[in-house]
């Protein structure tokens, strides 16, 4: 599986471009499936889900031009049989999943079983995270506690990365994404870590690293 793991979408000409290389055709003749369980968590939660499916949310995802989009939630997942989601998961050429709280999405990539269908999925498919979206694919990763909080916790992600992210570098929307405390979180975490800000991304192809910017990043090693 290919990953373009992005701060806030496909936001930018450059990661544009990147996408359709991924995708390796238009996006008008590429299927998605789009996941919006990580944003429930936050208050508003559903009408944020409807704003991004809509188009109307400030990341561009969903509204891209798909030759077709459906939605996966994956906290209903396992209340149903494997065999009506699993083969969509297989056949949809880009995995999009949104923004919210990393810790809820990672329990239920793990309880739904999606960690480990992406895990098995081949170059034929695309993951595109945004956000808690990209959070969720590292092995381990580091979170705010809260909203504007300078502390941190640390969850256990879907395992697809041998890195970490961590999105919205210096917004003034977010605060706590300072790069001073990316340093500080990042400094607690056993593998390489990408802080990010709205304008960058990180794509893995074939086991390649790369970020695609028109704006700022850093990386901490280890």
């Amino acid at each position: 599986m290919k990953l373009l793991l992005t701060s806030a979408g496909i936001i930018n000409g450059s990661i544009h471009r990147r996408l359709v290389e991924m995708l390796g055709k238009p996006i008008a003749e590429a299927t998605a499936l789009f996941v919006p369980t990580a944003i429930y968590p936050f208050p508003g939660g559903s009408r944020m889900a409807w704003e991004a499916l809509s188009g109307k949310a400030y990341s561009p995802l969903c509204n891209l031009g798909w030759k077709s989009l459906g939605i996966l939630e994956l906290s209903v997942l396992p209340s149903i049989d494997r065999s009506a989601w699993v083969p969509i998961v297989e056949q949809t050429d880009a995995i999009l999943v949104w923004g919210g709280d990393p810790m809820f999405l990672s329990h239920w990539m793990k309880e739904s079983g999606f960690g480990a269908v992406l895990r098995s999925l081949g170059d034929g498919s695309v993951y595109v995270g945004v956000s808690a979206g990209s959070l969720a694919t590292a092995r381990t990763f580091a979170t705010p506690k809260g909203r504007l909080d300078t502390t941190y916790v640390t969850g256990e992600g879907a395992g697809l990365v041998d890195f970490a992210i961590i999105p919205h570098l210096d917004h003034p929307n977010h605060p706590d994404m300072s790069l001073t405390n990316a340093t500080q979180w990042a400094a607690s975490l056993p593998v390489p870590v990408y802080a990010l800000d709205d304008q960058s991304a990180v794509s893995v192809v074939h086991g390649k690293v790369e970020v695609i910017s028109e704006g700022q990043w850093k990386r901490f090693d280890i």
